[in-house]
């Protein structure tokens, strides 16, 4: 599972990263959203991946704390997406005006 996790991070990291590096705005953008994701991903993982276990201990006596997972990464990620979609909208609002004023898309302003 790990292993999967590791290389679905590495994918969408490697992507976005390429995707930065392209000279469309929309291409940048889509790559800042997967770097978000990755990130999100990587946070997520930090968390103890376990299926069907609950993130709350119950209360009284002995607890196995290696047994729960934890809900602090859950809620970064989850305030995380929030916060990538309004980047995200913003983003793109911010670029079809730029393409309205300019004309292009192009992220130098340089037609090709």
């Amino acid at each position: 599972m790990e292993m999967i996790l590791s290389a679905a991070i590495g994918v969408l990291a490697a992507s976005g990263t390429w995707l930065i590096l392209r000279p469309r705005t929309f291409q940048v953008i889509i790559g800042l959203c997967l770097l978000s994701y990755a990130v999100n991903l990587f946070i997520f993982s930090t968390g103890r991946l376990m299926l069907g276990v609950p993130p709350i201990m119950p209360r009284g006596g002995f607890v196995d704390p290696t047994a729960y997972a934890d809900p602090v990464p859950q809620a970064l990620v989850l305030t995380a997406i929030v916060i990538s979609f309004a980047t995200t909208a913003l983003f793109l609002v911010v670029m079809i005006a730029s393409r309205g004023l300019t004309g292009t898309d192009h992220v130098d302003g340089a037609d090709q």
